[in-house]
């Protein structure tokens, strides 16, 4: 049986796990701060009109905080130290 037929017959789960991870991951106090300073910048380059400046350093700042969550939650799952001390991240509870 193929995956997809699996899938089909276990039914898909309505919200995809990883994504449910990355969205508390996100709310994390690290990555709280490193998501203001790209709204910082969005808003920023958003108001002038002619600018070289972009968001791209703010946005990798960001999505390596919020990464570096979901690695967390990721690895101590999968190794079986999944315990209340590494809750998804330090700063965040699933």
């Amino acid at each position: 049986m193929v995956f997809e037929e699996k899938m089909i017959l276990n039914g898909e789960p309505e919200d995809d796990p990883l994504e449910v991870v990355r969205d508390k991951c996100a709310q994390a106090e690290h990555c709280v701060h490193a998501r203001a300073k790209l709204e910082d910048c969005e808003s920023r380059v958003g108001s002038k009109s002619e600018t070289r400046e972009d968001c791209t350093e703010e946005l990798f700042d960001f999505l390596h905080a919020r990464d570096h969550c979901v690695f967390l939650f990721l690895f101590h799952q999968t190794r079986g130290h999944f315990s209340k001390k590494y809750d998804l991240c330090p700063h965040v509870k699933l």
